[in-house]
């Protein structure tokens, strides 16, 4: 954008103007209508210097700033007085609209005296009246001073409402709005409800509406037993209103139906994404709407004992929840009282205590997939609210108690470890805690041995940590310094397994050159070299107790399992069936359960990974019967976790959703990691998927995605995330899948640039397609347009950034900008020659060709047939290439485009000739054609209407049609049949 303020011409300065009204409302917009303004007076012509002060007023009077709202007015009515021949009928209506943007303002402003309120509204009554205008707009505003006042507003709302609206009345929205209030303070919410539901249903809507409607309809709704459409209303009312200062008032009833609803954390949430209205909001009017729906949520917060909460607030200082609800009571109590003494009533005092009085609607309403209580929030640096850390979250869950005793702590971990029981994670965290103090003393006792074999212990346990989220490189470096201090502590059996485990852990980092054939039969090679080390670590060893060598056996069994896995060789079977068998035998014969549980379930693995699936099951069923029989009780969900999968494999969804389901239910007993709980709840989410739960999925989805957050797997988490936002919007669940998106984007790691970049663009492609696909199409644009620009420098992957800029394109021509959509459109074909990607880039233009020949008609005909051209040479070199697209030819999807962008300006023959080669190219649909028929039917329908109807020629367009129905009956295909059986009606009837 040209953000000079120095214009050298008055069209430079229009421009200008127009190029910053684009903006949103806000600082950058604010000072640069000031600067523009200056640039005006340089001119000396009134009519520049108008539509600047026009947009200054408007930037101050949605920026939250009334205080210059008014003086900004006064300009412009002495300039109307000076010279009103220079104000033509469009700067006329604004400037007389505007009458009422000041009494807003001075309303706003508790040191404006009640009487200069009266004085205003006596001038806009005399102007407009001079002018001819009708007075039910100075009667509105009459009305809306009685309101603030809190006096005599039933005759003001009467003299209003029973007038005849005029060009200058408010919106239909607005307007509604008042109403609505009006019911709604006499105590009737369903009358209230009634008046406001054409703003509700969307049918009323204007620059502050939906949104400020929604926010006040969400406790009446409530009230009413109306909590879905609440839940609904406030995930599109919140998005609309969200960090804007002119809509503070919204923002806080947002944030006090959090409070009201058992959502006290999202509440949280929300307040930190709406810390900038602490400083930005200049309206006092606005501050107090806001200030006491802060005070709502945190007065409830800190009721529920949770006060020393971190929470955002007032810019220099860090807050918590007690502390910001003082400061904010003192602020807001002193705003309530400036605005009752300059009103002479207790109007602010009084609505302000009624609610922050009010009580809990609802125990628990679920606003968003993503849902967290404030027992989940933890102390952080204030700014934002973080997630708890993983140690908190799965000591909650059933497990070992934990000793209180540091000599017995350090033992019992130590046995529980050996046992392989989930239970000593907790006590190695406990731990970890007390070694790092500083006051920590090790105890001198035989039987626990050197503080360093501790240290070595808690270093093994960060490795396996590693290991399990795949950092196997940092995994291998922990073994090793835990197998030195294992040494010098004096155990040699753990020294030989932590370098058992280094071994397995480095075979698993090891990255392999070459496609992906060779890199998978190098990654064998390297497991087997690492099965073989392992091998002769234990044959070298002497007198290994039982346990270490039990977990050698595993380690062994794992790698040739991993190997097969990697390789899909089935002459690697074998071994590993022998591996598993040894460890079976081993493990038997000491009473090692836990590591005969593990060998039947590598064996169940390996008949799996053969291609064997009925002897896996079998295998894994005989293993439930010894697991319900000896334990070790953990491993059950995990056993029924793969009868599920391999149920899945043997098509029987149902079988594998019982499975599954049994498995998360006893997985709740254990920590998550454990059990692999996040894994148990994806599979199931895809068992609902196959069996038409969509609903239940995306549950499923969300929860495997919590578990992984908890547990520190934040990458795995936002994956899941995705893929349950993608569900969302496939769902058509709009409003719930931008909510999901926005809460992860708030993520203090995703804000100060922590996670994967691409991740973070994934999302924010998906939340552009949700703001998209939610017909908000400026939202959308600006998204897509931002990530086309950060897309265009990723040189690593050009074939994505094809892929967002032809999106973007495609956007851009909807919103009618059509010069950028093509400049966009030639980057995506720039990347898209480096990394091809036929068919988006094909629809890009397609659809590009059509939109300009819908909007503009024979004027647009050139470009879009350029467009066109363009999708020609590209369905050429697929062809060249080989390539196959996903549905009809890219041939096909052209001639029927030529054909409809003929039609769109007018050009029948040729559009109807276009059609006909589709025809030909589509073919006549068969019996197994499911998404041929639809297209072949749309493409005859558009051919005959063509020809009936603009060319006029009804015999052989209805011979086309009732041809085409008698073959769409004859294959079954009825839904088909219905627009073209309506528009042979239609010729019939004409001709």
């Amino acid at each position: 954008m040209t953000t000079a303020p120095h214009p050298q011409n008055t069209d430079e300065l229009l421009q200008a103007l127009q190029e910053n009204h684009r903006l949103p409302y806000g600082r950058t917009r604010t000072v640069t209508a000031e600067e523009l303004v200056d640039a005006a007076e340089r001119f000396a012509e009134p009519v520049p210097l108008i539509h600047a002060l026009l947009e200054l007023q408007e930037a101050y009077t949605y920026g939250s700033d009334p205080r210059k709202s008014p003086v900004v007015f006064a300009r412009l009515l002495t300039l109307f007085d000076e010279r009103p021949d220079v104000f033509d009928e469009r700067l006329r209506h604004q400037l007389f609209w505007r009458f009422k943007w000041v009494a807003n303002a001075l309303r706003a402003l508790p040191e404006i005296p009640l009487a200069s309120l009266r004085q205003w509204l006596g001038e806009m009554r005399d102007r407009y009246g001079k002018e001819g205008l009708g007075l039910q707009p100075y009667y509105g505003q009459a009305y809306q001073l009685a309101v603030h006042v809190g006096e005599d507003t039933t005759l003001a709302y009467e003299l209003w409402a029973a007038r005849r609206r005029t060009p200058y009345s408010d919106c239909e929205a607005c307007e509604i709005c008042e109403r609505a209030l009006y019911r709604l303070a006499a105590g009737d919410d369903e009358r209230a409800l009634e008046a406001w539901e054409p703003v509700l249903a969307g049918k009323e809507s204007c620059k502050e509406e939906p949104a400020r409607s929604f926010s006040y309809a969400l406790l009446p709704l409530l009230r009413t037993g109306r909590a879905d459409r609440a839940r609904e209303l406030h995930l599109a009312g919140y998005r609309a209103c969200r960090r804007n200062p002119s809509m503070a008032g919204e923002v806080g009833r947002h944030l006090e139906f959090c409070a009201l609803t058992g959502n006290e954390a999202r509440g949280l949430e929300l307040l930190a994404e709406n810390r900038n209205l602490f400083d930005e909001v200049e309206s006092p009017l606005d501050q107090l709407d806001f200030l006491t729906g802060v005070e709502v949520l945190l007065s409830r917060v800190e009721s529920l004992g949770h006060g020393g909460l971190p929470v955002s607030g007032y810019a220099g200082r860090a807050w918590t929840v007690d502390g910001l609800r003082a400061e904010v009571r003192g602020r807001g109590d002193a705003l309530a009282a400036r605005f009752d003494t300059r009103n002479g009533t207790s109007a602010h005092s009084g609505h302000r205590t009624a609610r922050l009085d009010r009580a809990p609607l609802l125990d628990a309403l679920e606003l968003v997939l993503r849902s967290r209580g404030l027992d989940e929030l933890a102390p952080g640096d204030g700014a934002a609210v973080a997630p708890v850390a993983p140690v908190a979250a799965s000591a909650s869950r059933t497990a070992a108690a934990v000793p209180e005793e540091l000599p017995e702590l350090i033992r019992r971990a130590r046995e529980l470890e050996e046992e392989g029981h989930p239970g000593a994670r907790a006590c190695w965290a406990r731990l970890r805690t007390l070694v790092a103090a500083r006051e920590y003393s090790h105890p001198e006792d035989p039987a626990v041995g050197p503080y360093g074999r501790l240290c070595a212990d808690l270093l093994t346990d960060e490795a396996y940590r590693a290991a399990e989220r795949g950092d196997y490189a940092s995994a291998v470096d922990l073994h090793e310094e835990a197998a030195g201090l294992y040494e010098d502590a004096g155990a040699p059996d753990d020294v030989v397994l932590a370098r058992a485990c280094a071994l397995l852990a480095a075979a698993e980092a090891a990255e392999a050159s070459g496609g992906e054939g060779e890199e998978a039969e190098v990654k064998a090679a390297v497991l087997a070299d690492a099965h073989a080390a392992v091998v002769r670590l234990q044959e070298e060893a002497v007198g290994l107790a039982p346990y270490i060598e039990g977990r050698l056996l595993r380690l062994r069994a794992s790698a040739l399992g991993v190997r097969l896995q990697t390789s899909g060789d089935p002459a690697h079977a074998a071994v590993a069936f022998a591996e598993a068998d040894l460890l079976q035998e081993f493990a038997v014969r000491h009473g090692l359960t836990t590591q005969v549980s593990g060998a039947m379930l590598l064996r169940a693995g390996t008949y799996a990974l053969s291609g064997d699936l009925p002897a896996a099951v079998a295998e894994v069923d005989a293993l439930r019967g010894r697991l319900a029989s000896d334990g070790p009780a953990w491993h059950l969900p995990r056993a029924l976790g793969l009868r599920g999968r391999l149920q899945f494999g043997l098509q029987d969804a149902s079988a594998a959703h019982a499975d599954l389901a049994e498995g998360v239910r006893l997985a709740a007993a254990w920590p998550a990691e454990a059990v692999d709980t996040s894994r148990l709840h994806a599979d199931l989410a895809q068992a609902c998927l196959y069996l038409g739960r969509p609903d239940e999925a995306l549950t499923q989805l969300t929860r495997s995605a919590e578990v992984d957050l908890r547990d520190g797997k934040r990458v795995d988490a936002f994956c899941t995330y995705s893929n349950a936002a993608q569900l969302c919007l496939d769902l058509g669940r709009i409003e719930d899948c931008i909510a999901l998106l926005d809460s992860l984007l708030g993520e203090p790691d995703v804000t100060e640039g922590e996670l994967d970049d691409r991740l973070v663009a994934q999302l924010r492609l998906l939340r552009a397609r949700a703001l998209h696909a939610g017909e908000d199409l400026k939202a959308a644009t600006a998204e897509f347009v931002a990530l086309a620009a950060e897309s265009a420098g990723w040189d690593d992957d050009p074939g994505s950034h094809a892929m967002i800029a032809a999106e973007t394109a495609m956007i851009l021509g909807e919103a009618g900008e059509f010069d950028r959509a093509g400049e966009v459109a030639e980057r995506a074909l720039a990347a898209h020659a480096l990394s091809p990607r036929y068919e988006l880039v094909s629809n890009c233009l397609r659809e590009l060709a059509r939109l300009r020949a819908q909007r503009q008609g024979p004027d647009g005909l050139a470009a879009a047939l350029a467009h066109l051209d363009e999708a020609g040479r590209v369905a050429d070199a697929a062809r060249a290439a080989g390539f196959q697209p996903s549905g009809r030819s890219l041939e096909t999807a052209l001639a029927y485009e030529y054909g409809r962008v003929h039609a769109y300006v007018g050009a029948y023959e040729d559009a109807l000739a276009a059609l006909e080669k589709a025809l030909v190219l589509l073919g006549e649909p068969g019996p197994e054609d499911e998404a041929g028929a639809g297209e072949w039917a749309e493409c005859v329908r558009l051919a005959g209407a063509v020809e009936g109807i603009y060319l006029e020629r009804t015999a052989p367009a209805l011979a086309r049609i009732d041809a085409a129905v008698s073959r769409l009956r004859a294959l079954g295909r009825l839904e088909e049949c219905e627009p073209l059986v309506s528009l042979a009606g239609e010729l019939r009837e004409e001709g």
